[in-house]
């Protein structure tokens, strides 16, 4: 990507030796942003729907519920409307030592096995029901109280129609850990009551509260907390002790990861696995503590096979952090003192990104638990909503349940066959084609799920610089019998995600001469010592954006093409760095840049459109063709078709 240069400081420029004596910490790079395409990206607003981060009308109430006894919380001793009895959490959670054990329960004032359901409502003035919607907060200073954090989000969710508490589980923050399973199991606890209150005439939510319209947010641990409570909710027992029973079986349909941690716990020590809820997960590129985007695990993992309407979506924001989506976090990922070595001066301000927050979560809420399909083209093409989000770059990962994988690259080891029988692979004049797990930039870490690298140079090697050959190229060969079996139509799509890398093969060896050559002058040449060449310079790196041809054909042989850049930006690799000494990223990272891959959505209507005499229904090859850009390589997975929701046709970009 093209850079711009931002001064760090805005005191003005210091020399290199007062910063290492100021920060004791090393020479501070200059920050460098990556070039804004966001008044191209986000110059339209296409999606036809009320704008989802405008406050609602209707009147908001606010009270909180928990046990009355509170050591530490006044709201939750004082002021509790309804008042709450402790659970045993101590099969699910434990201090390290019991040192530290004794230490927490005199800060305190209880144990594992008498933990608190403490919450703070927001909630609309009305007969409801309303659909019940649970925020959590991750790891923090236990002291330093992170449930306050998020009342942005429950005073707008309720002005809109949904009932909001903020969960309180402090009392898990600080110095233990594998503790993920027992905040996902607290919020199921919540829910009991949750569900009694419904259940209970005279109360305050009685008969309020549509339980069957559930929604988890989870921010950074609790981000996996959320999911581990989507996976125990549908369990009998406790996956790593049979005797703790579960009944819980509430009506969740959706849950939200805010810069979630994944595999901190794994039930029967496999990745939690979730099947058939819809998901939405978001991350910011400078995350200073979840410097990866690890939801992006949960996010591979999720299946859809009970046949219903569900999806999935994962969100990237540039210059977004992990703590300011949280207003007791801030900008702090690491807490105050971490501004010695965060560069913060990269960040997004506060207020965009948590009005961010505001577009995706209620467009999300709005969709899955009230059923506004509306909404639904911002979770596969973020362009579509240029007047709602906040100017910055995004990435998109989006899959529905009516999916189907003609390549995902998970299947086996060989590189000529896709997801189904008879699908065949090809590649042509590529300098690069291999299948790898995704990688996080985390060093050793990766997605969990396979992709395929795609690398081609179309010169040809020699003094000719634009010689060029046979544009590279990849195929996908679909049977016929898969196509019917399929049904594909005019109303099908074709879909995949795709990132570019920074890796750029050189040109194409020329090909042999066929005619001999003199031996007379071949020998003398041989005789004589070739001169040595001085080192290449590395090229400077490309800033312009890939452009890649779509191509399909039908069973009659006809081909119709598309331009990928019409579906979305395929940008460059976006580099980050998140700290403040120059050359501390590159150390702590395996990249600079995390390889978040955008999901493209092409409708065959399209490719009809553009050549009438392609047949949608009779598709036989899908094929990238590397036409428009020399060199380059990519990386492609989870490429297939599927049947849009007829919303997504109405708001286009």
């Amino acid at each position: 990507m093209r850079s711009m240069t931002v001064r760090p400081l805005p005191a003005g420029p210091l020399t290199c030796a007062i910063l290492t004596a100021v920060f004791a910490a090393g020479c501070v790079q200059p920050a460098r942003l990556a070039w804004d395409d966001s008044p191209t990206v986000l110059g339209r607003q296409v999606l036809k729907a009320p704008d989802p981060a405008a406050p609602g009308s209707l009147v908001v109430r606010t009270l909180y519920y928990g046990s009355g006894t509170d050591l530490r919380r006044r709201e939750f001793r004082d002021s509790v409307a309804l008042k709450t009895a402790p659970v045993d959490g101590s099969k699910l959670a434990a201090a390290p030592t019991p040192a530290l054990g004794r230490e927490r329960r005199k800060y305190w004032g209880f144990a594992f096995d008498k933990l608190p359901r403490n919450g703070r409502v927001w909630y609309p003035e009305g007969n409801g029901p309303f659909p019940l919607v649970l925020v959590v907060h991750g790891n923090h200073n236990m002291k330093d109280f992170s449930d306050p954090g998020y009342e942005y989000i429950g005073r707008h969710l309720a002005s809109r129609g949904f009932i909001v508490a903020s969960v309180d589980e402090n009392f898990l923050n600080g110095n233990i850990r594998a503790e993920n399973d027992a905040r996902g199991w607290m919020l199921l606890q919540h829910l009991v009551l949750w569900r009694q209150w419904n259940d209970s005439a005279g109360g305050p939510f009685h008969g309020k509260v549509a339980m069957d319209r559930i929604a988890l947010i989870g921010h950074s641990r609790g981000g996996e907390a959320v999911a581990v409570a989507g996976a125990f909710n549908r369990l009998k027992h406790y996956p790593d002790d049979a005797n703790v029973n579960f009944d819980f079986n509430f009506g969740i349909r959706s849950l939200i990861a805010i810069a979630p941690i994944d595999g901190q716990y794994e039930p029967t020590s496999r990745p939690t696995p979730l099947e058939n809820l819809n998901y939405l997960v978001i991350h910011g590129s400078h995350d200073g503590d979840v410097s990866a985007f690890s939801g992006l695990r949960q996010y591979q993992r999720i299946r859809f096979t009970d046949g219903k309407p569900w999806f999935k979506s994962a969100v990237w924001m540039y210059r977004a952090n992990h703590g300011q989506w949280n207003t007791v976090w801030g900008p702090f990922d690491n807490g105050p003192q971490s501004r010695r070595w965060l560069d913060l001066d990269q960040l997004i301000s506060p207020q965009a990104q948590r009005r961010m927050a505001l577009v995706y979560f209620t467009s999300f809420l709005e969709a899955t638990l009230n059923d506004r399909r509306e909404y639904l083209p911002l979770f596969r093409d973020h362009r579509v909503a240029g007047d709602w989000l906040p100017k910055t770059l995004y990435a998109t990962r989006f899959q529905e349940s009516g999916f189907k994988s003609l390549a995902s690259f998970t299947e086996d080891v060989d590189l000529t066959t896709g997801s189904a029988s008879g699908i065949v692979l090809e590649g042509d004049s590529l300098s690069t084609w291999r299948e790898n797990i995704l990688p996080l930039r985390w060093r050793n870490a990766n997605v969990g799920h396979q992709g395929v690298w795609l690398g081609w140079n179309n010169r040809i090697a020699g003094d000719d610089t634009a010689k060029r050959g046979r544009p590279a190229s990849y195929t996908i060969t679909i049977p016929d019998s898969l196509r019917a079996a399929w049904r594909v139509s005019g109303q099908s799509a074709l879909a995949f995600s795709l990132g570019v890398t920074d890796q750029t093969p050189g040109p194409r060896a020329a090909a042999k001469d066929s005619t001999k050559a003199d031996s007379t002058k071949a020998d003398s040449a041989a005789k004589r010592p070739a001169p040595k060449k001085p080192a290449p310079k590395p090229p400077p790196k490309d800033s312009l954006p890939v452009e890649i041809t779509v191509e399909v054909v039908d069973g009659a042989g006809q081909a119709a093409r598309v331009v990928l850049s019409r579906y979305g930006p395929v940008r460059r690799p976006v580099e980050v760095t998140v700290y403040r000494r120059k050359g501390r990223d590159k150390r702590s990272f395996a990249a600079l840049y995390e390889l978040v891959l955008q999901t493209y959505t092409i409708p065959l209507a399209d490719l009809a459109a553009a050549e009438p005499r392609f047949d949608p229904s009779r598709l036989a090859t899908v094929r990238l063709v590397f036409d428009r850009t020399i060199a380059a390589t990519i990386v492609l997975t989870d490429v297939g078709l599927t049947t849009p929701d007829p919303a997504f046709l109405t708001a286009r970009f």
